[in-house]
């Protein structure tokens, strides 16, 4: 009985907390943004976007905190083991903008339970994942690799273009990382971009095996 009280004390805390971190991931989106892409910009509106980082990560933090405290203490450990995503956000600031994808719950047409929408679910959930995922690993590799020796990714259509090119296992090897930071996020772009191929892969087939049924069930 225990663990079903702390269970629920976590996931009404989620279901509370959960409107408010998704539009932070928002916010820092727009911050870490504004950072990378405008170095240059007054420093009025720089202290602003790192008073809006700084409210982010305190956020984060103490929501992980909470939602550990509130499990119960045998399932704490599987607790952050299954949500990567919320303990990478706390160490590593760009996981903090995929808390974006929130929003789309609050999409009706995405939270039905039929095979159409759950798979629709999924493949916007993909989507918008791969597009925020990209796009943060780009400005993070701009970040990293402007004015470095050598480099070759000095603006953001150049760390783009070698994203997307990376991403779809195309590699022109016309852009890339030359410091080991920037190598670092080519490997984790790399990796997300096997989730994303497997999760494209699992909606098509799934697609598919849906479409033999109802065939089969009309003959």
């Amino acid at each position: 009985m225990q663990s079903v009280g702390f269970d629920a004390r976590r996931l009404e805390w989620q279901r509370r907390t959960s409107p408010f971190l998704t539009v932070l991931g928002v916010l820092f989106l727009i911050a870490y943004s504004v950072f990378v892409l405008a170095p240059d910009a007054p420093a009025g509106l720089t202290v602003v976007m790192a008073a809006i980082a700084l409210t982010t990560w305190v956020a984060f933090f103490v929501d992980m905190v909470a939602r550990i405290a509130l499990s119960d203490r045998g399932r704490r450990v599987r607790f952050v083991l299954t949500h990567p995503v919320d303990v990478l956000s706390i160490f590593f600031p760009l996981f903090r903008a995929l808390r974006a994808v929130g929003l789309l719950r609050y999409i009706p047409m995405l939270n039905g339970t039929s095979g159409a929408a759950v798979r629709g679910s999924v493949v916007a959930h993909a989507f918008i994942y791969s597009v925020v995922f990209v796009y943060i690993i780009a400005l993070a590799t701009l970040q990293v690799e402007r004015g470095a020796d050598g480099a070759t990714i000095n603006t953001f259509g150049d760390a783009l273009w070698w994203a997307i090119v990376t991403l779809t296992t195309v590699g022109y090897g016309d852009t890339y990382p030359v410091t080991d930071l920037g190598r670092g996020l080519a490997t984790l772009l790399m990796a997300g971009g096997l989730v994303i191929i497997g999760t494209t892969s699992a909606i098509v087939v799934s697609y598919i095996s849906e479409r033999i049924a109802l065939h089969r069930g009309t003959q």
